[in-house]
């Protein structure tokens, strides 16, 4: 068949397709859609044919091999490590529990116009989706937006700590062993409704406190800033109302830039005067604690605006309140934090490590840059048209975690889908973004120093001399049964030695071996397996102990009173 009739009928079918869609947004009526799904069915039989008959001619040509690889900004995770990883979601998902959180689950992609207009100068980084079925579809960026859709449809009256842990995607540029992705997982808490000042604030900055202490990051420092601290700042210094947010985003990357190339963006590429950037580079260099607030109190030009003197009254309540929760320590006031997001209207902060920053960068934000260096380099451009990728080694992990207060979010969702001249309903909220990649990439390494576990099976039945099959299985589901991870070989007779090594593959513990003669009389025999670091690796403890009998209608009890049982929880295995 000619290529004009091919193109032909590729129009055709577009039309076919786009008859069908339409007539189910109309909904018309059933014998007319499957007319139209009649129709469709027959011309992608047509295009098939001739897609198969144009195929046979090229048969002769060399097949073209495929490229084995992840998607960029995408990664595959072992079995040693999706134990660790999930070791780290337990803990969070523990700490949420413990805390009264419930959770939920939003679909992986939302429509796009969900999601236009809520992340500033991020929105670019928006997976979309080509039209499927007449919706225009994106992937989504974070858990906040579709939480306050969610929180929308439910008519804006749920008062609740709500939680979900999740993928979410950006179209960012991936820096792979720092745990930044385009596909990447994060744990989310928020709290909604109206409650009296600051105390759901002060409790997610406790909650978050509470996770990473227990997922032993290190240290960490939770910074906070206000909003209306910022903007109040930002009026007084003579920043232009259409140029707050912009600036905003400038300031936002003192964590990452010196304060001359800031100030650079903001007078170059935002169109503000010197003057004016001087004046915010005065107040953006202050951090500290509760005494940074009198500092702020003493500025009466600050205090004279509204903004400014209501954030300043929030940030008091906040400090005494995290003071009851014992969190003080832990707390930096940092007036350059800023969050890039649009949605945010209250109190706003991050978790940083010591991986957090690009490394030689001077914690000083307000210090002029040294000597013109080059730029951070990036990898040379892949054969296959991928875009550059930055040089990894400068960059650092970034905030492991962050959040804020938006209290219009919600309310922006009702709005826009309230009839004309009707009042829209709005709901307060508050939350926490948790990043279990960038922490997984901070955890995983130190996880493997101490020769941690890289699965949860603690006991594997062996047989000595016949195979004993049915005996196994019998054993090995009474152990299942009692909660204790059990495996073992699928052979019918298999060698001792084989099934030793099976158990040793998998670093199970328990190695519990069977016999004909023990087993009438009731008993089995357990040998404990140890692991120790010979020259940076986990090796075996090899061992002449030929491991104790056990009666077998006690072996459940026996290993549960163990000191390896016990401590199973921790991960464990040196």
């Amino acid at each position: 068949m000619t290529t004009e009739t091919s193109d032909s009928l590729t129009t055709e079918l577009a039309q076919a397709t786009s008859a069908l869609n339409d007539l189910r947004l109309q909904n018309a009526d059933a014998s007319s859609i499957d007319a139209a799904k009649k129709r469709l069915g027959e011309l992608k039989k047509t295009m098939a044919a001739i897609n198969s008959a144009g195929g046979s001619k090229d048969a002769t040509k060399k097949k073209e091999r495929l490229l084995l690889k992840t998607a960029k900004g995408t990664r595959d995770y072992g079995a040693a490590e999706m134990f660790c990883r999930e070791h780290v979601e337990r803990i969070v998902k523990d700490v949420f529990t413990s805390y009264g959180g419930s959770a939920l689950d939003t679909p992986v992609f939302e429509r796009k116009d969900v999601l236009a207009g809520k992340y500033g100068e991020d929105q670019k980084l928006i997976f979309d989706l080509m039209d499927q079925g007449g919706e225009q579809l994106a992937l989504r960026y974070d858990h906040t937006v579709p939480l306050a859709r969610y929180l929308a449809m439910a008519g804006a009256t749920v008062q609740a700590k709500i939680w979900q842990v999740g993928k979410v995607y950006r179209r960012d540029n991936p820096v792979m062993s720092k745990g930044r992705m385009r596909e990447f997982s994060q744990a989310d808490l928020d709290i909604t409704g109206a409650w009296d000042p600051m105390i759901p604030d002060a409790e997610i900055i406790s909650l978050l406190c509470t996770i990473l202490t227990r997922l032993d990051v290190g240290e960490f420092t939770i910074k906070l800033n206000h909003r209306k601290i910022l903007d109040g700042i930002f009026e007084v210094c003579g920043v232009p109302q259409d140029k707050i947010r912009s600036i905003s985003s400038a300031v936002d990357k003192l964590d990452k830039l010196p304060w001359l190339e800031v100030k650079k963006e903001m007078t170059g590429e935002k169109g503000l005067s010197s003057d004016v950037a001087d004046k915010i580079g005065e107040y953006v260099k202050h951090k500290g604690g509760p005494s940074l607030l009198d500092l702020l109190k003493a500025d009466a030009a600050l205090m004279a605006n509204r903004s400014a003197k209501e954030g300043i009254s929030d940030m008091d309540i906040l400090f005494t309140l995290l003071r009851a929760y014992k969190v003080l320590d832990k707390i930096s006031f940092d007036m350059s934090l800023a969050r890039g997001l649009d949605y945010y209207t209250g109190i706003i902060y991050e978790a940083i490590v010591e991986a957090s920053a690009p490394p030689a960068f001077a914690a000083n934000a307000t210090e002029s840059p040294a000597p013109s260096k080059p730029k951070p380099s990036k990898k040379a451009k892949a054969n296959d048209g991928e875009e550059d990728e930055l040089d990894e080694s400068q960059v650092g992990v970034g905030s492991i975690a962050a959040g804020g207060r938006y209290d219009n979010l919600v309310g922006m969702f009702t709005a826009a889908a309230a009839a004309e001249g009707k009042k829209a309903p709005g709901l307060p909220c508050i939350g926490v973004s948790i990043g279990l990649d960038r922490i997984f990439a901070i955890v995983w390494p130190k996880w493997v120093e101490k020769g941690m576990r890289s699965k949860e099976t603690m006991v594997y039945v062996l047989a000595a001399g016949d195979g004993l099959l049915e005996e196994r299985i019998a054993l090995v589901q009474e152990l299942r049964e009692a909660g204790i991870k059990t495996d073992f070989l699928a052979k019918k007779k298999p060698k001792l030695t084989a099934q030793f090594m099976a158990g040793e593959k998998d670093e199970v513990p328990f190695a519990v071996i069977l016999g004909g003669d023990e087993l009438k009389e009731g008993l089995v025999t357990v040998k404990e397996q140890k692991w120790e670091f010979v020259d940076g690796k986990k090796t075996k403890v090899q061992s002449a102990d030929q491991g104790m009998k056990v009666r077998r209608d006690e072996l459940i009890s026996w290993i549960k009173q163990t000191p390896t049982h016990q401590g199973w929880s921790s991960g464990r295995l040196i």
